[in-house]
């Protein structure tokens, strides 16, 4: 897929879509996270802002973001599209870091975009789609093209879908937007599991903040791969049992489906 020109990808994208057909379970209610606890589900129709706390937390930001959407779909698929920028500084998605995630190939559909313009019409096409139940943009640097305007577009666009939108930056400041919530995500220490093995994915996230106003919070959370779900990490000394192991060969090679 390197050599595929944008046009050709956004036309392959649109023919995934249509094949996932226009059933989708009925969104929730909207909500924000409370103000002591983190959101057991996320709100929907929405846009949620994720910033990574500095620029060697990109892959924290996106692995945090991924996560949320599994929760956010639902059970539906989540569309991830990854700038091309962000593959070449933070590394492109490894198919059994996904597997250790607890993520099959069927849940993710993931789309290269080669520039920030084209990762905003892979948002928008694939909110308008029923069958999406999140869709992860995630975007490297500083760009005029992720303006004010260009975050109404995505919230309009979650709002007339129903699907929840993470839009995960690294190396960018945060700045208005028209999200729901915005967030900085950085990596945190894990707990080590039963024998020294090494722990969940964990991260340290605070929330910056909410519309209709709050104070900001912090959480340290990591993410439990058989439930599906972040969660507070164990009390110190508390031991956690091994998770089954599950076969990773189903990513492909290079670990990764692309549209």
């Amino acid at each position: 897929m390197e050599n595929i020109r944008p046009d050709d990808r956004l036309t392959a994208l649109r023919a995934q879509l249509a094949t996932l057909g226009a059933s989708r379970k009925s969104a929730a209610s909207r909500q924000t996270p409370s103000s002591t606890e983190f959101p057991a589900r996320w709100a929907h129709g929405v846009l949620h802002d994720l910033y990574a706390a500095t620029p060697v937390d990109a892959v924290a930001v996106n692995a945090f973001g991924l996560g949320a959407g599994v929760q956010a779909a639902d059970g539906r698929i989540v569309v991830w599209g990854l700038h091309e920028m962000m593959g070449i500084e933070a590394g492109r998605p490894h198919g059994p870091g996904l597997h250790e995630m607890g993520l099959a190939p069927s849940d993710v559909l993931l789309v290269r975009a080669p520039d920030i313009q084209t990762l905003l019409v892979i948002g928008e096409e694939a909110l308008r789609t029923p069958a999406v139940g999140a869709v992860l943009l995630s975007a490297w640097g500083e760009a005029k093209a992720l303006s004010l305007t260009a975050s109404r577009r995505l919230a309009l666009a979650a709002e007339t879908g129903g699907g929840t939108l993470f839009l995960a930056r690294a190396g960018a400041t945060p700045a208005p937007s028209a999200a729901e919530t915005r967030w900085s995500v950085q990596a945190a220490t894990s707990t080590p599991l039963e024998g020294g093995a090494p722990g969940r994915p964990s991260f340290s996230a605070t929330l910056l903040r909410r519309r209709g106003g709050g104070e900001q919070r912090h959480w340290t959370l990591e993410w439990d791969r058989d439930a599906r779900s972040f969660r507070e990490p164990p009390l110190s000394g508390a031991v956690v049992p091994v998770a089954a192991q599950r076969p990773a060969e189903a990513w492909g090679e290079r670990g990764r489906r692309v549209a």
